[in-house]
């Protein structure tokens, strides 16, 4: 048997109703703003991956295939041209853009290979030249549209045709592991090719002539500018306005 409910127990006070509570939202912009086609966007990047494209082309077809393709600026400008026409693509179909990691990773290996290029090795003894030969005018002509027109243009895609993608600081040092694997390649290469002239393809990282202790300083130093570079584009990719939304 149950025990009887007492009755003189008094009424609970009623709770106020009140709304339940509305828990902060945080979906990306890019996964409610749908992306627009732009035509114009699409047309200036496919351009510039023909003309990444037919430099290369031509330094290869000047100095051989195995030569061109091992150094950096060759290297950084065909990752550039893949990445380029992938956002072509994007802005074509229309998609969102690419992840700003990728896009900033590739804008500062070509910025880097042409600061390298003009700071470094333009005014060398003797003459700096990918193909080995020099002095012909088609391989000056793509010399000059590998580390002066298609970083520039890359650089005028970057700011004018690509949103802000708020790339964060941790991804500068992780920017650094290409360059990284880059000299560690470029060093192996060198010990296995003693007899040949093209042993060492930048004049700076020439250990038969400077030794490993001027060579290794002279990549930490390239390394602390390529972070400091990285550490610009960050920056500059959270200051910079968002481009007026327009069908281009």
């Amino acid at each position: 048997m149950t025990a009887p409910i007492p009755r003189d127990i008094p009424d609970l006070p009623a709770l106020p109703r009140t709304a339940p509570a509305v828990l902060p939202s945080y979906v990306p912009a890019r996964a409610v703003v749908p992306p627009v086609r732009r035509p114009l966007a699409a047309a200036y990047r496919l351009g510039l991956v023909l003309t990444a494209t037919a430099a290369v082309t031509t330094e290869i077809l000047l100095g051989g295939p195995a030569r061109v393709l091992s150094h950096f600026s060759i290297q950084s400008t065909i990752l550039l041209a893949l990445v380029t026409l992938a956002s072509a693509r994007r802005a074509w179909a229309p998609r969102h853009p690419l992840p700003g990691a990728l896009t900033g990773a590739t804008l500062l290996y070509v910025t880097m290979a042409a600061l390298v290029h003009h700071v470094l090795v333009a005014d060398a003894a003797p003459r700096f030249s990918i193909t080995g030969s020099g002095g012909s005018w088609p391989e000056t002509l793509a010399a000059h549209t590998l580390h002066t027109v298609i970083p520039l243009a890359a650089l005028l895609d970057w700011l004018v045709l690509s949103p802000p993608a708020r790339t964060h600081l941790r991804q500068a040092a992780t920017w650094l592991l290409y360059p990284l694997a880059y000299l560690a390649f470029t060093l192996t290469r060198g010990e296995l090719l003693p007899g040949s002239p093209a042993r060492y393809l930048y004049p700076f990282l020439d250990v038969a002539r400077h030794g490993y202790k001027d060579v290794l300083a002279n990549a930490l130093l390239l390394g602390l500018s390529f972070y400091a570079l990285a550490v610009l584009l960050v920056g500059l990719d959270h200051a910079r306005p968002h481009p007026v939304r327009r069908r281009w």
